[in-house]
């Protein structure tokens, strides 16, 4: 996450780091991550840092991070859980083939996946978000019927920023559910997004243990949680 290691580091406290980037844009100005190995790492505007006082600090935990957000009216978007590929899981990935019925999609295919998305619920469909148009798109068709499909798109990048991610979104038709079809499609797509050179990103809420479990089916690691500030936010 390269916006947590550029900019002024303005404390480091144990396992916190409270870093100020100018090139956070306003609807990220504050962000705070917790990886697998415990660390926490804050990251805000030089705006931000000058109006909550950081400053000025000498120490801090963790515990007294958020507390000092929550005195201050800053209001956190419910946590992501942020997961990658290993580099032995990436290698394995890679020297797969994908099933016959595990293919690329395109706006050849506009009738089955309207007909996929009309057979989605509405929530599925806003939580899933995937769209025929993203940048790389790939389906599980059985018997003529799009059953699974996930898509991605690059991450939004920030000034000087090299890393080149790509965050995905996938969604299986509940009669389709436990086959095996989300993790054959979403192996498929990550594997065409690393042979351009991309970081294939996958994100779910902290509180979606079907997504989460799917994330592990799929051979990927959790590399922590992930928090940004919210629209609402007094702050």
């Amino acid at each position: 996450m390269t916006p947590f290691a550029r900019g002024e580091v303005l404390l480091q406290s144990g396992s916190l780091t409270v870093v100020a980037n100018a090139a956070l844009p306003e609807e990220r100005r504050l962000m705070v991550l917790e990886t697998a190995d415990g660390r926490v790492m804050t990251v805000m505007t030089p705006a931000m840092a000058d109006k909550l006082g950081f400053y000025q600090l000498d120490g801090l935990s963790a515990a007294d991070l958020r507390q000092k957000l929550q005195e201050a009216g800053v209001a956190l978007h419910g946590a992501d859980e942020i997961f990658y590929f290993s580099a032995e899981d990436k290698n394995t990935l890679m020297q797969e083939a994908s099933e016959n019925c595990i293919r690329p999609l395109s706006i050849q295919d506009e009738a089955i996946f309207n007909q996929f998305q009309g057979a989605a619920t509405e929530q599925d469909l806003d939580d899933a978000y995937v769209e025929l148009d993203h940048w790389e798109v790939v389906g599980a068709v059985v018997d003529d019927r799009l059953v699974c499909a996930a898509s991605m798109y690059p991450w939004d990048s920030y000034p000087g920023d090299q890393a080149r991610i790509a965050d995905l979104g996938v969604l299986t038709l509940p009669p389709f559910r436990g086959q095996g079809y989300a993790r054959k499609v979403v192996r498929a797509i990550c594997r065409r997004a690393s042979e351009k050179g991309y970081e294939p990103q996958y994100r779910c809420q902290f509180d979606n243990q079907a997504s989460a479990s799917l994330a592990k089916a799929v051979g990927l690691t959790w590399f922590g949680r992930w928090e940004v500030i919210s629209p609402d936010s007094a702050a």
